[in-house]
């Protein structure tokens, strides 16, 4: 098994707080009540003391107000050991195509209902604006996320006029610079919607790659340039146009949905493309760096049950 995945195992509590201490306060440590950096103390009971103070709690010299590393944090109030968060957070960033709930539940000892919610927390960290408009060539697609409608209690199954069933999936779309860096999310197929999101995430000077749906139709105006792979006409490659790249994340975004966690819920895709997404952009670094990163983007992130308890997957 892989070195780090051993290390963070074989952590003791204390030792996965004071990672996550290094972590968020590589500067010192920050209040993270009133913001102050004038210095906190740890606090420490006496031996003699009944009333035991926990480990991790700081009071700030300016405030003086109490606090742990985990206040304003997906970890905060939450019975999980930190150690066991670690451990999930490195299998979420090491894992291609994702890990379920289930395996979450059965390798860390966990009910399954608190290694959903704890996955889906570690989801919302992950998840990111991007920093800046995606530039170079940049492929555009758009693809549909959902399970078979035959395999739908029959109750859940959409029909159309006629009483019979019918497909619903979820289109999600997709930009990827050639550069390195990508962003998607679940949106409604128009061309209103899909023009808004490429103005707002790519920059002028870029050239656009799309397939020849109408919605990309005059697109070129924008831009600096505009190619179209036509796949209606079995064009798939042109020289350096085409849309492997986004089609090649696209495919890993199904595999793990399909084969990994076989249902997700239109309300908790957005998340669950996050993750993948996170994934993606930090590709070139180790499984401990993307880990680590994680830790970082955990501050202000809080999920609470009630906000992910509609819905499954």
């Amino acid at each position: 098994m892989n070195n780090e995945f051993m290390k963070l195992a074989e952590m003791t509590e204390d030792e996965a707080r004071e990672m996550i201490e290094k972590l968020r306060w590589p500067m010192g440590v920050l209040c993270p009540k009133c913001g102050s950096f004038k210095g906190a103390y740890k606090l420490e009971s006496k031996p003699e003391s009944k009333n035991k103070v926990r480990p991790g709690v700081y009071k700030c010299k300016d405030c003086r107000q109490k606090f742990t590393v985990t206040m304003g944090t997906i970890f905060e109030d939450s019975h999980i050991p930190l150690k066991k968060w670690l451990l999930a957070i490195y299998l979420m960033n090491a894992s291609k195509k994702g890990i379920s709930a289930h395996q979450l539940h059965r390798m860390l000892d966990i009910t399954y209902k608190a290694a959903w919610f704890m996955a889906h927390r570690i989801r919302h960290a992950m998840s990111e604006k991007p920093l800046g408009q995606l530039l170079g060539i940049v492929e555009a697609d758009e693809t549909y996320i959902g399970g078979k409608e035959k395999n739908k209690h029959f109750s859940k199954r959409v029909k159309n006029a006629r009483g019979r069933s019918e497909k619903l999936k979820v289109p999600v779309f997709a930009l990827v610079s050639r550069d390195g860096q990508m962003v998607a999310q679940k949106t409604s197929i128009t061309k209103k919607n899909l023009r808004n999101i490429i103005n707002e995430h790519v920059r002028p000077d870029a050239t656009l790659i799309t397939d020849a749906f109408n919605v990309y139709e005059n697109i070129a105006n924008d831009y600096a340039g505009h190619e179209v792979v036509n796949h209606l006409e079995k064009e798939y490659v042109r020289g350096d146009i085409h849309t492997n790249t986004v089609e090649g994340w696209f495919s890993l975004l199904k595999r793990g949905v399909n084969g990994t966690f076989h249902h997700v819920s239109e309300q908790h895709l957005d998340r669950y493309i996050g993750e993948f997404v996170h994934r993606y952009n930090n590709r070139e670094k180790t499984d401990n760096e993307r880990a680590q990163k994680t830790i970082r983007k955990t501050i202000g992130k809080r999920l609470m049950y009630k906000e992910t308890k509609k819905g499954t997957g």
